[in-house]
């Protein structure tokens, strides 16, 4: 049986908007063809023998890496923000309220941002497994750089040691939305960002938990093309796809 095929696109260096609203419309489209797809299916049960419509959803997944914004869920809290409107000016900042889950976080320089556009349906229609399997995408990807990220009960993304206090440290950011079973937004694996940009929020609205990368885990760069491989790899492998 052939695999299930995803849309791979790098989008390199993009503005936070301007990848935000090419999601939304590969989203959208996708709705659009369930919505065409369940009105052939009506009418062919009305008029049994009659033409269908022969269309099918397109899974993508895109990589991309945005100028230094910070970005709000839509449960999270400004407040987690510590800078004023006129400080994100100075500090060349862009700020943007999304629709995605979760709370404040950071896209910058040498962050590999993962957006897939999946139809769950043609996968498990369980927001938490699929979660899960953003998560151990991440795990396995930086296991190949000796580096053990796990899991930390009701924080999702994915961290060093989260079971001992005062040395957690997230890695990885995950926040999605989910419409008609249709993803969109995805992860952010700090690779060789500057860290410095989490000092002025409370990353993910929790408190007293630090933020690390592959480099300042492992003390020097790492390469980055060379991450996005090793993540290209693990996500065909978790989700038994090919990319195209």
């Amino acid at each position: 049986m052939d695999k299930r095929t995803v849309i791979f696109k790098d989008l390199g260096l993009i503005e936070y908007k301007d990848a935000w609203d090419y999601q939304e419309s590969l989203l959208q489209e996708n709705v659009r063809i369930k919505s065409l797809m369940r009105q052939s299916q009506q009418q062919a049960e009305q008029l049994p023998g009659g033409p269908s419509l022969m269309l099918d959803t397109v899974n993508h997944f895109l990589f991309c890496e945005h100028p230094p914004v910070y970005t709000l869920g839509k449960s999270g809290n400004k407040e987690h923000v510590l800078l004023s409107d006129e400080e994100l000016k100075e500090h060349d900042i862009q700020f943007y309220n999304t629709n995605r889950g979760g709370d404040i976080t950071f896209h910058g320089l040498q962050q590999i941002v993962g957006y897939p556009i999946l139809d769950l349906e043609k996968f498990s229609t369980d927001i938490g497994k699929y979660l899960r399997n953003l998560e151990e995408i991440i795990i396995l990807t930086i296991e190949e750089f000796g580096i053990k990220g796990e899991r930390s009960a009701g924080e999702t993304g994915v961290w060093i040691e989260p079971g001992i206090i005062g040395k957690e440290r997230k890695i990885c950011a995950i926040g999605v939305r989910c419409s008609r079973w249709i993803t969109m937004h995805g992860f952010a694996l700090n690779v060789n960002t500057n860290l410095d940009y989490f000092n002025h929020i409370i990353p993910c609205g929790i408190q007293n938990k630090q933020v690390t990368s592959i480099k300042k885990e492992l003390g020097e760069a790492v390469d980055y093309d060379l991450v996005k491989e090793k993540i290209k790899k693990h996500f065909s492998s978790v989700f038994d796809v090919e990319l195209l």
